[in-house]
């Protein structure tokens, strides 16, 4: 059975090929959606769903997290630390692929 939570998360578009990256500069805005799956609103509104291979603890219910690139891209290959409240470190944890989420399922407001 799914929880409430997992019911209001739409699925990645699992016909659409993942990519390893996206650019910095058109990510608009993010959306935490639990503690492996985060979105990310790029500047021409389509969004682009990440789920890390493995559950970020904390990641969820803090809803923020940073992220260092050497190059202007966000991979899959790199890793976000959740920001605890407070402005202490939490996790660090590595990115998975992205893939497009349908434009019928962008993310709710938050």
């Amino acid at each position: 059975a799914l929880t409430a939570m997992q019911e209001e998360i739409p699925a990645a578009a699992h016909n659409a090929g993942p990519e390893s990256c996206i650019s910095v500069k058109d990510i608009r805005k993010t959306h935490v959606r639990d503690d492996r799956t985060i979105d990310f609103e790029l500047n021409d509104r389509s969004v682009m769903r990440n789920t890390l291979p493995y559950t970020c603890p904390q990641l969820g219910f803090e809803g923020n997290f940073s992220y260092t690139t050497t190059a202007d891209r966000l991979c899959s290959t790199d890793v976000i630390t959740v920001l605890v409240t407070g402005n202490s470190r939490g996790a660090s944890c590595g990115l998975g692929a992205f893939r497009p989420l349908p434009a019928k399922a962008k993310p709710l407001a938050q």
